[in-house]
Formats: C-alpha cells, sequence, structure tokens
C-alpha cells in the first residue's frame, strides 16, 4: 500500500506544478485579459438572429485588444463595429472599414448599440423576448 502512494504522489505533484506554470505563463502573455477574437464571436452568436448577417471580420486586423465586428442590419445597413475593453463603436459604413476620423460613441453592450442602429433589430429582439416569456410561462403552467 504505501509504495502504491508514493506512486501516486508524484504524479498529483506534477500535474499542480504543470498547472501552476501554466497560470504563471498566462500572466505574463496577459492571456488572462479576454481574448477579443472569442469576446466577438460571442457577441455575434448572441445577436445574430435578429441581423440579416454579422461576422467577425477576417480582413482587418484582430488582437488580443481589439476586433472588428461586421454587421448588416435588416434594414441592409452595413456596419463596421470595433469591439475593445471600452466596448463597441461603429468605426465605418462598410464591411470590414475602419475609419479613424470617425467619433461614435462607445456602447457597452452590443444590444444597446444595434438598439440605436436598427429598429429592425429592436423588433426583433422584443419579439424574442415575448416568445421566451410566452414559452416560460407555459412551462411554468405544465
Amino acid at each position: 500500500i504505501h509504495r502504491m502512494e508514493t506512486d501516486y504522489n508524484p504524479m498529483e505533484l506534477s500535474s499542480n506544478t504543470g498547472f501552476e506554470e501554466d497560470s504563471e505563463y498566462k500572466d505574463i502573455e496577459g492571456t488572462d485579459v479576454k481574448d477579443m477574437r472569442l469576446e466577438a464571436e460571442a457577441v455575434v452568436n448572441d445577436v445574430l438572429f435578429a441581423v440579416s448577417n454579422m461576422f467577425v471580420s477576417k480582413n482587418l486586423p484582430c488582437a488580443e485588444a481589439v476586433a472588428y465586428i461586421n454587421v448588416e442590419t435588416r434594414e441592409r445597413n452595413r456596419y463596421c463595429l470595433e469591439l475593445t475593453e471600452a466596448g463597441l463603436r461603429v468605426v465605418g459604413y462598410a464591411f470590414d472599414q475602419a475609419d479613424d476620423g470617425l467619433q461614435t460613441a462607445y456602447h457597452e453592450t452590443v444590444y444597446s448599440l444595434l438598439d440605436s442602429l436598427s429598429p429592425a433589430y429592436r423588433e426583433a429582439f422584443g419579439n424574442a423576448l415575448l416568445q421566451r416569456l410566452e414559452a416560460l410561462k407555459r412551462d411554468g403552467q405544465s
């Protein structure tokens, strides 16, 4: 029994130290900062149902601190959005277009940004919420 314990412990130790190295490595690399590319993908998945088209830009340089999202509203208006720690803002009025000169307001969420750009988005989002509430009511009654 004693030998089995010693066989077991080094394994445990090595997996622990491996983990600690990982987390130190993360601090150095800054990977514990939210990766904006992943963040952008999540944003797109959240609201794709309420717009005509939306995808993370492949042509504009994405970095850990910034990502660009192309969106076409149901009104057929196209925007390029910049996503940073500060939030989201419109940086262009075409796909893959980031105009440094544009001074547009930051929005904390993609919801408020699209809400200000697209009445059809607002309607689609509102309808989806209503449907969810109806479903919850139905589930609650059963």
